[in-house]
């Protein structure tokens, strides 16, 4: 049985999976120094608080924005009157040419 690799994600898809994982990142780094702060009992808690609040909605924003992207493209492959063939059809194997 072979197996099928995936394609590469399309740029705009891609670019948004590296915003979510920057978000993540944020948002891991800020639960870290808010856990840090209140085990110190510094006046450092609140604000980092307040930033990984930020963080989690910053974080739900670019997972929609991944998904909403991923859609964008999928309807764009799909799309009847698109410039591009659909992939997997004879068009698109052979070039854009029709016989």
């Amino acid at each position: 049985m072979a197996v099928r690799r995936r394609g590469r994600l399309p740029d705009e898809v891609r670019a948004a999976a590296v915003r979510a994982g920057m978000a993540f990142a944020f948002t891991v780094f800020t639960f870290v120094v808010a856990l840090f702060a209140s085990w110190a009992h510094t006046g450092l808690l609140t604000p980092a608080l307040a930033l990984m609040a930020l963080g989690v909605f910053l974080l739900a924003w670019c997972l929609i924005d991944v998904v909403v992207s991923r859609q964008v493209v999928a309807s764009r492959r799909r799309a009847p009157n698109s410039a591009a063939p659909l992939e997997g059809s004879r068009e698109h194997r052979n070039g854009g040419r029709h016989r």
